[in-house]
């Protein structure tokens, strides 16, 4: 009997123990289990996965290798591609600055397209909206090299080597020949539109910035995953050096930027008044009564046209020097038209239609916009005399800017064509009201008339300025400069630039103290604070914020690929190898779990004791 009372004691005393093992085991199994399911997330983050249909749209739209065995993968320490390749990855970069210079180019020079448009027209005899054309053949090429670049660099992000379509190098080589080939011709025939993309330059370079530091910070992954596959130094050096001398120097280019729209708080001056250009010319035919009438409902403070001599005397409305752009005279006069406006009586003049091409040819895309009765009234529109505009004028109370041509030689009014236009105003219009701008005997002019407000249309000294009376200068927008308008206006001089359509040179224009702008766009009134307009030290924030949030990003990208190529050479002497590729699949292995090892729980013998434990918890 204490026998069995020992053996039972012992039986219990053995439960006891095994209860507690089992216990302790579970507890160290959970943690087991929690740590393991850690080791597979970063064994997953250390793999590199294909993801197939990706890769194979990438590959295929690149260089038209949509099936798996046509493509390879780029193995650690070889080039991403051969020297051929390399070559058209060159080419494809060099041809996206170019493209994209060439757009930003043209869609600035928007300003003045109508003036391209119709220089085209005195230079091929027919009308037709070349700028638009040329904008639209510039961006389908710029977006086509884009989306090359893009698919180069998700390749190169996903660890393929490139091959580039021998059909996508035609359309890079043709891209690349058309981008040099329009701007060298722009160049020669329009340098002065040169001036015009420095000067957008002051209102969009902030914007730029950001916009190419970002481009740069997502570059930074695909640099930094061929910086730590190469296993050459100087291949790691040239990349990295080229890499981030482009970036630092992208992060100092504020630092020489200049804008009139960054200042002080409060120191920017009222908004320019509007000139109408040749009255509304985007809202009916330039230069009839319909376009001055349009553009004093439009709410301008001036209107500005351009005067010529009749062949019996009557100043009438006329920018060209003939009939032939904006009237039928090829109709009426057929074996005339090439002659000069100024040797029309003023009779032949007035049989002339000036409407009917603006529908024809509706040279700002603006027609459809008008209703029926506009059309019927812009379609019968005639040849205005400078009496009748100045009587628009002079009803609404607003100032009129005229250039006024001198008739040719052999004229009957060649030598007293401005009494004529003096004694028209005295009748039609209060003289303080008209912005006078011929220079010819300006003095006896002003003698003359003191109250017309004297006028010059190129800039000279102020001391020059002040002897001939100037109130006004009247310059191309393209002289704009803040201190030279400050200079000016500091002795009441004030300053007119033409022709001003797009709202970022309007607000460069209000920016630089500009007094008032002439224009072809009437809804520049509807601006009522510039583009961009910031304080020095907002901007400082900006561009330093932005430069510092990308460095930070880039640091970051980089950490990320040196931990991943760390842990893939690190796991890539594991016992089973991927199918496709260097890289490893990675399982856990029994033995780390801990039950593969000596249990406890046995006899002297051989003969282990078997366990049953509790479910979830089997090895």
């Amino acid at each position: 009997m204490p026998e069995c009372d020992i053996s039972d004691k012992g039986n219990q005393l053995q439960e006891q123990r095994r209860e507690k093992v089992i216990k302790m085991h579970s507890q160290r199994s959970v943690s087991s289990l929690k740590l393991g399911k850690l080791k597979v997330v970063r064994r997953q983050l250390l793999q590199r996965y294909e993801h197939q249909p990706f890769v194979s749209c990438l590959a295929g739209l690149y260089g038209c290798q949509w099936r798996r065995y046509q493509r390879a993968k780029s193995q650690p320490g070889e080039c991403c591609c051969s020297r051929v390749e390399c070559g058209s990855v060159v080419l494809l970069v060099l041809t996206f600055l170019l493209s994209s210079l060439f757009l930003y180019f043209w869609s600035q020079a928007h300003n003045d397209y109508n003036e391209f448009d119709w220089f085209n027209f005195e230079t091929l005899g027919f009308w037709f909206p070349w700028s638009l054309l040329l904008l639209v053949v510039a961006a389908a090429l710029f977006t086509y090299i884009s989306l090359l670049l893009v698919l180069a660099v998700c390749l190169l992000s996903e660890g393929q080597r490139l091959y580039l379509h021998w059909s996508h190098k035609m359309g890079i080589v043709v891209t690349m020949a058309f981008s040099v080939s329009a701007t060298a011709v722009l160049s020669e025939v329009w340098s002065k539109e040169w001036k015009t993309l420095l000067l957008s330059l002051q209102v969009t370079a902030p914007f730029l910035h950001v916009g190419v530091v970002l481009l740069m910070t997502l570059l930074s992954w695909s640099i930094a995953l061929h910086f730590f596959r190469m296993n050459k130094r100087v291949d790691q050096v040239c990349l990295l050096g080229v890499y981030l001398s482009v970036l630092f120097s992208l992060y100092l280019v504020p630092l020489a930027m200049y804008s009139p729209c960054i200042r002080d708080s409060g120191t920017l001056g009222p908004k320019p008044t509007l000139l109408g250009h040749r009255g509304a010319p985007m809202l009916a035919p330039e230069n009839t009564l319909m376009s001055f009438e349009s553009a004093v409902e439009a709410g301008v403070d001036g209107l500005e046209t351009d005067v010529t001599i009749s062949a019996d005397g009557v100043p009438f409305v006329m920018h060209d020097l003939t009939l032939q752009r904006t009237t039928n005279v090829e109709e009426v006069f057929p074996n005339r038209t090439h002659t000069p406006a100024a040797l029309f009586t003023w009779s032949d003049v007035q049989q002339l239609n000036a409407g009917a091409w603006f529908l024809s040819w509706d040279p700002f895309g603006t027609v459809s916009s008008l209703s029926p009765e506009q059309r019927a009234l812009a379609g019968n529109q005639t040849v205005p005399s400078l009496a009748e505009v100045l009587d628009v004028a002079n009803r609404a109370g607003r100032t009129v800017l005229f250039d006024l041509r001198q008739p040719p030689p052999g004229h009957p009014y060649r030598d007293n064509y401005l009494n004529i236009t003096l004694d028209l105003i005295h009748t039609h219009i209060n003289s303080s009201q008209v912005l006078w701008l011929p220079s010819d005997q300006r003095e006896e002019i002003q003698q003359v008339d003191p109250e017309l407000q004297q006028t010059a249309g190129q800039t000279a000294s102020i001391q020059e300025l002040q002897n001939n009376h100037i109130t006004t200068l009247n310059l191309h927008y393209s002289t704009m400069s803040l201190q030279h308008i400050s200079k000016y206006r500091s002795v009441n001089i004030s300053v007119n630039l033409y022709v001003v359509n797009q709202p970022w040179l309007y607000s460069l224009a209000w920016c630089s103290g500009a007094s008032s702008v002439t224009t072809n766009n009437m809804l520049l009134r509807d601006i009522h604070t510039p583009l961009l307009l910031v304080t020095p030290e907002q901007y400082s924030v900006m561009w330093v914020l932005t430069d510092l949030v990308s460095a930070a990003l880039i640091v970051c990208v980089f950490i990320f690929h040196w931990w991943r190529e760390r842990g893939l050479h690190f796991w890539s002497g594991s016992r089973q190898t991927h199918e496709t590729g260097p890289y490893s699949k990675f399982r856990t292995d029994p033995m780390e779990s801990g039950w593969g090892r000596w249990n406890p729980f046995h006899s002297e013998s051989p003969t282990r004791t078997l366990i049953s434990l509790p479910m979830g918890l089997n090895p």
